[in-house]
């Protein structure tokens, strides 16, 4: 009997933080973010096992989804979201302005994320790593992970057009989904 119960042990698969298929190196935080589904799910952010933001947490809403992660520890430091369809930019140049260096940025878009930016919002955006933000259109799917002081471009961003030839549901594309390790922040 203890034979048997240690082989069943041994065949359970390991489970990665996030649900990554592979674990971070000694160093790096664990996420995995989904954009959100048309108008109906919203986006979802995990990082280091702990779920920043999503439709169950009841802290995600339409336009752009930004959770504010603190680059040394991983601890979560604000989530917001920013109404780009009925709301107003200048909130969303406010919260840009106000995030201090060596910060993680998370993004993600729900229904619409780019009716009313402008282009000092995707300049924000742009300095934080993002190189999608100048051609995001009304109601694509963008997904992002950034940082305030980058001196590169992220490695960590996916765009997809709102196309009615390539939609999957019906006015929107399918829904963006990305996983990997960010590094921690050292200095």
């Amino acid at each position: 009997m203890c034979k048997l119960s240690f082989l069943f042990t041994a065949a359970k698969p390991v489970r990665h933080k996030c649900g990554l298929s592979k674990a971070c190196p000694v160093g790096h935080f664990a996420f995995k973010m989904t954009s959100g589904a048309a108008s109906v799910v919203g986006p979802r952010i995990c990082l280091e096992d702990k779920l920043l933001m999503s439709g169950v947490k009841n802290n995600v809403g339409r336009g752009i989804n930004i959770a504010l992660v603190n680059g040394r520890t991983g601890e979560l430091n604000r989530t917001q979201f920013y109404d780009m369809w009925a709301g107003e930019v200048a909130p969303l140049i406010k919260f840009l302005n106000e995030i201090e260096e060596g910060t993680v940025v998370m993004m993600a878009s729900f229904d619409d994320p780019s009716t009313k930016l402008n282009d000092e919002a995707r300049k924000l955006i742009a300095d934080l790593g993002s190189t999608a933000i100048s051609n995001l259109g009304f109601r694509d799917n963008w997904i992002f992970v950034g940082g305030k002081g980058i001196k590169t471009k992220s490695p960590f961003e996916q765009h997809i057009k709102n196309s009615a030839d390539t939609n999957k549901f019906e006015g929107w594309p399918e829904v963006l989904e990305m996983e990997g390790c960010v590094p921690q922040r050292q200095d």
